[in-house]
């Protein structure tokens, strides 16, 4: 194939498009990489990746770039939100690493986003066009057409191929269905707070999971230890598109009254000043992720719900299954595309399934909360883990 025949075209700068496009490269294509924000700034705070995500970015030469900026974290507590009592403790650390192969890391968003457009911007066979939204695509017999607008006007770019990796509310998923994203009637806060104002007993590199009716708290180091996320999850019908509508801290702790939250979970609630909130949707898995060169990625495909910290890894996932299908079907990419929709299909709808259950579980309330905490004790951290073996011990390739 000519060099200028190996180019594929991908929208989206997130996780999933920015993976793709270093795993495209390294595979021997060239990725031209589109955009519609000006500059890349992540909203979020947060990310775990469990092995099966940082096994692919460590594959892709990222390991120096991230692993400075990662907190290794030793077990999940899971406690009882009124009791402040643990239930049960996942064993992550060293022991979780050496099973799987690769590490548990937890990064602020920033970071790794930073680190995927630095390897990005260092590889000549990538490019990355900022300002530019992927409107359209026309699928003919050499390849893709994609129509383009932003800073440039209307523009188009060819290739042999198109990843759609433009997220949530993808423009280019209507080509496939037009079924919308389905609120999950749960709102979602976040904060950041330096590590010297956290009480000592929740520094330690862990990750924390309260439990309470029709709520949870979620809370652990980032940036090697010096910052501590907090995630808050309410039952809410407040909906909104944005990833980071600002929330106050009355409004926070107001959802967490004393009758069902221990003064330890309320203590952290009150202190980050601001909080950013977003509303949680996803969809029920579809069948159809491919149009002949062209293929969904990413949120654009299954978006996930955020109970099991799988959705950026599944689009990680997304991107090293789909260059590996690149690679082996080079000449004929809408081979290679339903080859990786085929793989990727029944895991990501498992996964989004297993996600909405354990949200179901985080927030029972009465009898049921009490049988689950039963259940989970008698289980232990050990078994508890062994229940997303799963999920954890996917590989690449």
């Amino acid at each position: 194939m000519a060099a200028s025949s190996r180019t594929i075209v991908i929208a989206g700068a997130g996780i999933g498009g920015l993976t793709a496009a270093l795993a495209l490269a390294q595979a021997g294509f060239r990725a031209v990489v589109f955009d519609q924000a000006k500059t890349l700034e992540e909203t979020g705070a947060g990310i775990q990746l469990s092995p099966n995500a940082t096994q692919v970015l460590i594959g892709l030469g990222l390991h120096d770039r991230l692993q400075p900026k990662a907190a290794l974290p030793e077990g999940v507590a899971v406690h009882s939100a009124k009791q402040a009592s643990e239930i049960a403790r996942i064993p992550l650390g060293e022991a979780f690493a050496f099973r799987y192969g690769a590490p548990y890391w937890i990064l602020h968003r920033a970071d790794l986003q930073g680190a995927l457009v630095d390897a990005v911007r260092a590889n000549p066979d990538i490019s990355l066009r900022l300002g530019i939204k992927v409107e359209d695509f026309v699928v003919h017999a050499n390849g893709v057409t994609v129509q383009l607008s932003g800073s440039i006007g209307a523009d188009q770019e060819h290739g042999i191929a198109l990843v759609a990796a433009d997220g949530l509310w993808s423009t280019l998923r209507t080509q496939f269905d037009e079924l919308p994203p389905r609120f999950a009637e749960r709102t979602a806060w976040r904060a950041l707070v330096p590590v010297e104002r956290v009480p000592e007993e929740f520094r330690a590199p862990l990750v924390h999971l309260w439990l309470a009716p029709d709520a949870h708290l979620v809370h652990y180091p980032v940036r090697a230890g010096r910052e501590i996320n907090i995630v808050a999850i309410i039952r809410d019908r407040w909906q909104s598109r944005s990833w980071s509508a600002p929330g106050s801290r009355q409004e926070v702790v107001a959802q967490f009254p004393q009758r069902t939250w221990a003064p330890q979970a309320r203590a952290m609630l009150a202190l980050p000043e601001t909080w950013l909130k977003w509303s949680l949707y996803d969809r029920p898995p579809r069948r159809i992720w491919t149009r002949g060169p062209v293929a969904l990625l990413g949120d654009a495909a299954h978006p996930m719900l955020p109970f099991l910290a799988q959705g950026a890894a599944m689009a990680i996932e997304d991107a090293a299954t789909l260059a590996h299908c690149m690679r082996a079907s080079e000449s004929d990419p809408a081979k290679a595309m339903r080859t990786y929709a085929g793989l990727r299909r029944a895991r990501t709808a498992r996964v989004q399934n297993a996600a909405r259950f354990a949200g179901r579980m985080y927030q029972l309330s009465g009898p049921s909360a009490v049988l689950r905490n039963i259940a989970l004790a008698a289980m232990g951290g050990e078994r508890l883990r062994e229940r997303y073996d799963w999920i954890y011990s996917w590989r690449s390739g």
